[in-house]
């Protein structure tokens, strides 16, 4: 398979001045939620899949079916019930006659997966089988049906959705499974102010319409150039401390609070949405900054807790902010 080719400094500056575009476009549907808005771009530009959970009528639909309008890409939204089979992600065989010659032959109908941007919705409302079809097509970027493959047009984006698991009628996703989102991102009630804006600009007759910012081949071009954002060796060191720093039982923090630390994956989805969420600022280099911002929703679905957390309300969150008074930072994170 050969490489494509590079960009050229002009390409790769007006690939940039689309990314305010595109944020103004996103933000003429969706009233604030900006640091969900950045989260979920982030994760877009990482080429990785996000995991969001909110109680219903915040705006995760809307969310994500703003972006597939702003990008130009096909959209395809999946309502995960108890009932939901696989095949029904996937798509089946069925049986055709070819009128000219009377042969029947088994023709693969293909179902919603084959989209470019899923909305997986309430993916912990369906049984593990069908979560696990999703999944399995999330790692591969392919489906096999028939024994037969079937690529995934890229760009491929799942946001999969869930309600807090404490709610009647759930399958809570496994760790394993969780794993394979990039982000798990968790969006909240809007200000007073945001919801009055939501009120004034949803009950009138005016509707808004997305234009289009950026194509499908320009989306894998910034999935690309994201890749080639440089780290440093002191600070690609000092992520993979803060990572392994979850699974350090000696050290007090961790011994009280956590039962199971973040895995390897953990750090390569550290480093991954590091590298989109500088991209995005327009710049070629990972801060530290970029690591606080992104810790959260890179270990929250990969650290398990203990009972004792549970009954003294710490989170997940709480052990990644700690991870940075744990871990000392690097004397000079930019140094080569």
């Amino acid at each position: 398979m050969t490489q494509p080719p590079a960009l050229t400094e002009d390409q790769i500056q007006q690939l940039l001045a689309k990314l305010p575009r595109l944020r103004a476009e996103i933000g003429r549907a969706v009233i604030g939620q900006h640091a969900v808005v950045e989260e979920l771009l982030t994760a877009f530009t990482a080429g990785g899949h996000c995991l969001i959970e909110g109680l219903p009528g915040l705006g995760k639909t809307l969310l994500i079916r703003t972006l597939a309008q702003a990008v130009d890409l096909s959209f395809h939204r999946i309502q995960f019930t108890p009932d939901l089979m696989p095949s029904d992600i996937i798509g089946t065989e069925v049986l055709e006659e070819d009128h000219a010659t009377g042969k029947r032959f088994f023709q693969f109908n293909r179902g919603p997966i084959f989209g470019q941007i899923i909305l997986a919705d309430e993916i912990n409302r369906t049984p593990p089988k069908t979560q696990a079809a999703l999944l399995e097509a999330m790692q591969e970027n392919a489906v096999t049906y028939g024994g037969k493959t079937y690529d995934l047009q890229r760009p491929f984006f799942v946001l999969a959705t869930q309600n807090p698991i404490e709610q009647s009628g759930t399958y809570p996703l496994p760790e394993a499974q969780l794993d394979r989102f990039l982000l798990y991102l968790k969006i909240d009630y809007p200000s007073a102010d945001e919801e009055l804006a939501m009120l004034a600009a949803t009950t009138g007759t005016k509707s808004v319409k997305i234009s289009p910012v950026m194509t499908a081949e320009e989306i894998v071009q910034l999935q690309r150039l994201a890749r080639e954002v440089a780290v440093s060796g002191p600070l690609l060191r000092y992520l993979s401390q803060l990572v392994r720093a979850t699974r350090d039982h000696s050290l007090p923090y961790i011994k009280q609070w956590v039962r199971y630390g973040a895995g390897p994956r953990a750090g390569q989805a550290l480093v991954l949405a590091a590298k989109a969420r500088a991209l995005l600022a327009g710049r070629f280099a990972v801060t530290v900054e970029d690591l606080r911002a992104l810790a959260a929703p890179v270990l929250r679905h990969r650290i398990l807790l203990n009972f004792e957390a549970e009954a003294e309300h710490v989170t997940t969150d709480d052990v990644a902010r700690e991870l940075f008074k744990l871990v000392p930072e690097p004397k000079s994170p930019l140094a080569g």
